[in-house]
């Protein structure tokens, strides 16, 4: 697109861009590299100078472009115009000058009312329309929907982002700029967007403390020390995130409510969040107690139907309303993992969840009931239980019931956030009730951001499948939306939990989890590769190998991590009594949460079939039934979690259960290993800052994944009794145990869970302040070599370690990573690789460790590979 009347080159600004990558060099070197530069500018063929960056930007980045890219903007008008101006709409003028001066080094002019030249004009439709009647665009706009075209007003050539409503305005900003940053042509700019869903959540579980449960990335963003920060800066630069994205809503405490949150003393501190929150067009919300009246009020009772509770919920919610007039609503645990409930006055929870909704509904706020109800001391012994059923036995009953502002949040699969479960029955068993499907972005049963696993294709398959509700055509997408049964409406709910660390939930990589959530829950038509192919863009640049080698990477990494933790739809195997972290599958036995895997020595997967098991299969409509029911029908991947079979049990690929399992997790590894290989790939492409960071956590994945792979191998292995085809399990011929070495104040000792550690052995300091070793002589012909260390890093100590070859020094660290653990287990079971040592036969290899805190210096063993580049 062509603006006449203005001269919109801008190459001295895109070369002093440039020319600040050379300050503090030598006039030399400097000349050299402009040298350089100009054949590169010929060439178009390399990125330019490397921003130092932290992560902190996310996908907001607005790199300077590369000026074969710039040169495709230059025809962009020179000012920005605000139709009428309000604190959403100045926000995005404002937000349009920071990308275009950011990508083009330009600065747009800031004019208010219709446009005296060229311009950008933003408004709402109704505002385009009185400032420019003649124009003809399309006003059929809804729900935060907007439009980016072309057209004439007063005269003048303009660009127009216009918007249903004041979000919209904002929002289409950001999707232009979007478009600039991924370099996309717009000479026939004419996009018209509009949400799939009115209402798109996040969930933060921070805690007033300032803890996060399940958070990885720090502190909370909002609270420290019980009160609301004093800084709020991190707030903003969230909620210009979350807007980016479209994100309306953000509810910012835990889900397990702290009573303290409707305190006379706290709320005002709250309207301080929602003030920077309305800027970016976010409103405020807070999860609640249903115990508030009774704990926060003084009443002697919190029951849902007595008129006191009621006038406590209505005199609060005013109270809450005139602090926040745009205030969301509420967030709603109740009657599960020990919250109190309805169920303390036999009540149930749509009276739980109307008497507070109808106290919301006069100033347009909502509630969010969440359906995660069940049983936690359920009896293990009786076959018939099954927690994965009671969500839909809670809710189903109750479908009509709920008020018209009250959602019932639903999690994507009916047990917890698992690396595999089948959709949750209860998206097609409302019918005449509001639901909203909550997806964890945060990665809590998926590697904790410490793991790559980019969850949009695993939440695709969840908004894909169709449920089959009176007949084909109503996938969860369909149904979560609103438009189905013709409910009111709908909505996406994110479990994201970002902290004070610079990269917000601790890796550069994860956040494509948030990036892709938002652009589900505005269009869950987008494929899984278009999404990490835009977040690899706008985080990373344009780089043809970079944005090919990511994407690649993130659409891989969930079949990765799938592959070498949870098998065959058994659960993610990890932890479910501690950190959900590394791998313990016997803890999911003998109690009383649920999330059992019925493993003996004869098979294992529960039988949930309607003729011999538990009956939850009859949850679905016929045709999933028939889809799940047989054996023979029921997919592989979920196969352990409807049903019992030995181990011997054939699947559809033609191999047995054991030997998938054993398979799959050595193919597993062997991946999470090749992600280092593929990063190495882009050095020098990336910022050394976060390619540095990324690669840190790509080595650590790598060997935590043979953790797990070790660890649920050998566990299946006791299990069943049957090795290994392959004759890898148990026998590790480069490996040699801590606990067989010659020890100098070393002693040995088991590890709980034994899979936990090779051999269920290791060795560690008997007390603090002790300098232990440990020695062993290499057998091996003579090369260069690879020599990993696998010790335990606990959080609660930062013991030191030497490695000597023959009394020389080749490597020491100090074990002070933040893994979830107090005790030598898979949790913080890490590795240490130290490459390119030259090993003869004879060689005395020694480590020493130094105990600190309560960690005791522990070891488990060492590998020696040869090197193979």
């Amino acid at each position: 697109m062509h603006v006449k009347g203005f001269d919109y080159s801008a190459r001295g600004v895109v070369f002093g861009t440039r020319r600040r990558c050379f300050e503090g060099r030598s006039d030399l070197l400097k000349h050299l590299l402009q040298t350089a530069l100009a054949g590169i500018l010929l060439l178009g063929a390399a990125p330019q100078c490397l921003r130092a960056e932290t992560g902190e930007d996310a996908w907001l980045r607005y790199a300077p472009l590369d000026r074969a890219d710039a040169a495709r903007y230059d025809a962009l008008p020179a000012s920005v115009n605000l139709i009428f101006d309000s604190i959403v709409t100045e926000t995005a003028q404002s937000e349009l000058i920071r990308g275009v001066q950011g990508m083009l080094g330009r600065t747009l002019r800031e004019e208010k009312g219709a446009p005296t030249e060229a311009s950008f004009v933003l408004g709402t439709i109704a505002e385009v329309h009185l400032a420019a009647p003649t124009l003809a665009i399309d006003g059929n706009l809804h729900g935060d929907g907007f439009l980016l075209t072309t057209g004439r007003v007063h005269g003048f050539d303009c660009i127009i982002i216009a918007g249903a409503d004041e979000r919209g305005v904002l929002y289409g900003v950001f999707a232009f700029l979007s478009k600039i940053a991924r370099n996309e042509n717009m000479s026939a700019l004419n996009d018209l967007e509009e949400p799939a869903v009115p209402l798109r959540w996040v969930n933060e579980w921070d805690n007033l403390n300032g803890t996060i449960e399940h958070g990885f990335g720090g502190r909370s963003i909002f609270f420290d020390n019980g009160a609301i920060r004093t800084d709020l800066t991190k707030v903003n630069e969230y909620a210009r995130l979350l807007a980016s994205v479209g994100i309306n809503g953000c509810a910012v405490n835990n889900v397990n409510a702290d009573a303290r949150v409707l305190g006379d003393d706290f709320l005002p501190q709250l309207a301080r969040i929602a003030y920077v929150f309305r800027s970016w067009g976010i409103q405020l919300a807070i999860s609640v107690d249903v115990s508030s009246p009774k704990v926060v009020g003084g009443l002697d009772t919190f029951d849902p139907l007595d008129p006191k509770v009621a006038e406590f919920w209505q005199a609060k919610t005013d109270q809450i309303y005139n602090l926040i007039p745009d205030f969301g609503g509420f967030v709603v645990k109740a009657d599960s993992e020990g919250r109190a409930g309805p169920s303390t006055y036999g009540r149930t929870a749509a009276d739980a969840a109307n008497v507070i909704a109808r106290a919301l509904k006069p100033h347009g706020g909502v509630l969010f009931y969440r359906a995660f109800v069940y049983d936690h001391h359920l009896d293990w012994t009786v076959l018939k239980n099954d927690r994965a059923r009671a969500a839909y036995d809670i809710f189903h009953p109750l479908d009509g019931k709920f008020d018209d502002n009250v959602f019932v949040q639903i999690k994507n699969g009916p047990i917890d956030f698992q690396v595999r479960e089948p959709v949750s029955p209860l998206f097609g068993g409302l019918k005449k009730t509001n639901e909203a499907i909550e997806l964890e972005v945060v990665q809590e049963y998926t590697g904790q951001e410490r793991h790559l696993c980019f969850l949009v294709p695993m939440w695709k398959e969840t908004l894909d499948f169709d449920m089959h509700v009176n007949g084909a055509g109503t996938p969860v997408k369909a149904l979560v939306s609103g438009k189905t049964f013709h409910r009111p409406a709908g909505g996406f709910v994110g479990v994201s939990n970002v902290g004070l660390d610079p990269t917000w939930d601790g890796y550069v990589l994860a956040m494509a989890n948030l990036y892709g959530f938002g652009r589900l829950a505005w269009n869950p038509n987008l494929s899984a590769s278009a999404i990490a192919g835009e977040w690899t863009r706008l985080t990373f640049g344009n780089d043809p190998l970079v944005v090919r080698t990511i994407t690649a990477m993130q659409l891989a990494s969930w079949h990765v991590y799938e592959s070498y933790t949870g098998p065959l739809g058994a659960g993610t195997l990890t932890n479910i009594l501690g950190s959900h972290y590394g791998p313990a599958p016997e803890s999911a036995e003998n109690n009383g949460w649920g999330q059992w895997l019925r493993a003996d020595h004869e098979g294992i997967g529960m039988d949930r079939t309607i003729a011999t098991g538990t009956g939850y299969i009859g949850q679905y409509s016929p045709a999933v039934q028939k889809l799940y029911e047989s054996i023979a029908a029921c997919p592989d991947n979920l196969l352990l979690f409807f049903h019992h079979v030995p181990y011997t049990h054939v699947l559809h690929s033609g191999k047995t259960v054991i030997q998938y399992v054993y398979d799959s997790h050595y193919d597993g590894a062997a991946a999470a290993a090749g992600f280092v290989s593929q990063w190495e790939s882009l050095a020098g492409r990336v910022d050394d800052a976060r390619y540095t960071a990324v690669l840190a956590r790509l080595e650590y994945q790598a060997g935590h994944a043979m953790v797990w792979r070790d660890a649920i191998s050998n566990w299946f292995l006791a299990k069943s009794g049957i090795p290994d085809a392959r004759g890898r399990v148990g026998h590790y011929a480069d490996r040699t145990e801590a606990e067989a070495m010659k020890l100098d104040g070393y002693v040995a000792f088991g590890v709980t869970p034994p899979e936990a550690a090779s051999g269920a052995k290791a060795i560690q300091c008997p007390a603090p302040a002790v300098k232990c070793s440990a020695t062993f002589e290499f057998t091996g012909a003579a090369g260069w070599y690879e020599l990993d260390v696998e010790y335990f890093d606990q959080k609660n100590g930062a013991s030191k370690f030497r490695v000597f070859v023959n009394d020389q020094t080749v490597d020491e660290w100090v074990a002070d990573d933040d893994l979830p653990a107090i005790i030598p287990n898979a949790d913080s079971s890490t590795r240490r690789r130290i490459a390119g040592l030259a090993l003869r036969p004879g060689d005395e290899i020694r480590i020493e460790g130094i105990p600190a805190g309560q960690e005791l210096a522990p070891l488990d063993y060492v590998e020696i590979f040869p090197l193979t580049h």
